[in-house]
């Protein structure tokens, strides 16, 4: 069976002033949808309004589907198209129509919709014309109606007219839904970014460059130099390393959480890889570099903290050995005199211990912009509390 898709669409610019004319007393007639939900950055469920689709009467015939109230009437869009169905032979023919419905979404903020991921159809078959019209419906959304204006008042300037629809659209499809990415990378929308529950897509809609933001392009680590008040350093050799970095004795590190702070990450790894529980003083300088794994960038904070106890217990899946070293053997290692970014990072750390060098001191703050607390982290030399002096 072959099946295709006829656009039922009147062709005359007059016919179709006069399908709106008719339509706009009709309880499916709305030609926009407006739900004021921003976007999400989590890319959350929302409840868009949507289109609805129609349903097979008794009588074999497509019907569109009623409003369950009255928002959903004046929210409701009927578009109706003509499948043609072809025998595998090519013999006999007949033609039926239906009602697509536009899948579920809310605008972002931007001039874009998201895709409720909860409320896509239920019937994979059913997603590819949604699909399909739904794209139709963002890329001409707004169009439509002031073309019409511009008619009514007599006007015929319409390359003038600068309404335009949807611009990028976010399709999260879950795990358990993947049988339709497919469906719409054949549709032209391109990966954005994965996580282990779900796969986002996206598609941008005008012609030029696509403007929607890109996926996360940094990796965060950090690393925490932990000195008791005997000038002993807390060490770790990883399990495993290359092999020219056999005899290096470092500083714990790792890579800090979702919703992880800098400075309770830091914390975290080293009582996760040593055991030692301690308390973070400041971050003292921090590292940027490029393309390194699957090509993202990293930032690496390097954190002094204070140690709270002293017994050691290492991570067997990691760590192949944790202990105290002194400091000035700490800094004897061949690898670390030889390696211009170790050896700096040791200076800076001897600077703050000697109170020569002051390092970084995350703050609460709110944001107008958005409302939200975060921490900024910076410099602050308090007259009647100076513990150091700022290079």
């Amino acid at each position: 069976m072959e099946l295709k898709f006829l656009d039922s669409k009147p062709s005359s610019l007059s016919e179709k002033a006069a399908l709106v004319a008719r339509t706009k007393s009709s309880p499916f007639s709305s030609f926009e949808h407006s739900v004021g939900v921003k976007f999400s950055q989590e890319f959350s469920s929302c409840r868009g309004i949507s289109k609805k689709a129609s349903y097979l009467s008794s009588n074999g015939t497509y019907m569109p589907k009623r409003a369950n109230s009255s928002v959903d009437k004046e929210k409701t869009a009927a578009e109706n198209y003509f499948y043609q169905i072809s025998g595998t032979n090519g013999a006999s023919s007949s033609l039926f129509s239906r009602n697509v419905g536009v899948l579920d979404a809310c605008d972002d903020e931007y001039g874009g919709v998201v895709v409720d991921p909860d409320r896509l159809p239920a019937n994979p078959d059913d997603f590819a014309p949604m699909l399909q019209f739904s794209l139709s419906h963002w890329r001409n959304e707004g169009k439509f109606l002031p073309m019409l204006e511009q008619l009514l008042r007599g006007l015929n300037r319409f390359l003038d007219i600068l309404c335009w629809g949807k611009k990028g659209v976010w399709l999260k499809l879950p795990l358990e839904r993947s049988e339709l990415v497919p469906v719409a990378v054949k549709e032209g929308f391109e990966y954005h970014h994965a996580e282990p529950g779900y796969v986002m897509l996206t598609y941008w809609i005008p012609e030029g460059p696509c403007l929607l933001p890109t996926n996360a392009t940094h990796q965060v680590g950090v690393g925490g130099f932990v000195i008791n008040d005997k000038n002993e350093v807390l060490v770790v050799q990883e399990k495993f390393y290359d092999p020219s970095f056999a005899d290096l004795w470092k500083i714990p590190t790792g890579f800090i959480l979702e919703s992880e702070e800098i400075y309770t990450g830091a914390v975290r790894e080293v009582k996760e890889e040593t055991g030692v529980d301690t308390e973070f003083v400041e971050v003292i300088a921090f590292r940027h570099a490029h393309n390194l794994a699957f090509d993202k960038s990293d930032l690496f904070f390097v954190c002094m903290l204070k140690p709270l106890s002293a017994q050691l217990k290492v991570d067997d899946l990691e760590i192949q050995a944790a202990k105290w070293m002194p400091l000035v053997e700490f800094v004897a290692q061949p690898l670390i005199q030889e390696d211009g970014l170790f050896k700096k990072i040791v200076d800076i750390c001897m600077a703050r211990l000697g109170k020569h060098y002051c390092g970084l001191l995350p703050r609460q703050v709110v944001s107008k912009f958005d409302g939200r607390s975060s921490c900024l982290y910076h410099n602050v030399i308090d007259a009647g509390n100076v513990t150091c002096n700022g290079n």
